[in-house]
């Protein structure tokens, strides 16, 4: 039977970032909202939780990669709305967004949960900020608690070759004429 990993969700005095942007605000304050529901409903104190408003969502990943190497935090949501219109906006914007929040979370290893919606319609936004959908804020804090305790289970990074001490170099012996 091979080992198996998983986080589970419940308390911890893990702190939590949430970047949020004024952008479509009206979805993303019904995110933030799902979000400060979940981690208190699983324990997470307000003073453990810090939240740093943007202007829109191109501005996410930057803020996220600052709270992220602050060395603070265990996990950060990214939360926002990007909508569809008649221009190719929407792609550059949402490829921008999920590209950057998966560079920083890759180089610093702090989870950056990406609790962006990318929808065709307000109607679509308005059904995954916390109507029929769900709400998908609710959705990336629970993320984050899982992906939190799965990364305090596994095991931590080696140390760089240069910390890690070599082996004694041997004595290579001397030909003479050379």
């Amino acid at each position: 039977m091979p080992r198996i990993h998983e986080g589970k969700l419940g308390p911890t005095e893990s702190r939590f970032a949430i970047v949020v942007s004024r952008f479509n605000g009206v979805f993303s304050e019904h995110l933030l909202a799902g979000a400060l529901d979940a981690f208190e409903r699983h324990g997470v104190a307000d003073d453990h939780l810090e939240v740093a408003w943007v202007p829109g969502a191109i501005e996410i990943p930057v803020v996220a990669q600052q709270l992220a190497r602050s060395g603070r935090f265990a996990a950060v949501l990214a939360l926002g709305a990007v909508i569809r219109g008649a221009t190719p906006h929407f792609d550059h914007v949402s490829r921008l967004v999920a590209n950057g929040c998966a560079e920083v979370s890759l180089a610093t290893g702090v989870p950056v949960v990406f609790g962006v919606l990318t929808t065709d319609t307000l109607d679509q936004a308005m059904e995954r900020s916390g109507t029929k959908a769900g709400n998908k804020g609710f959705d990336a804090a629970l993320a984050a608690l899982e992906m939190t305790d799965l990364l305090s289970k596994l095991p931590r990074e080696r140390a760089p070759a240069e910390a890690q001490p070599r082996p004694a170099a041997r004595k290579r012996p001397v030909r003479a004429g050379r």
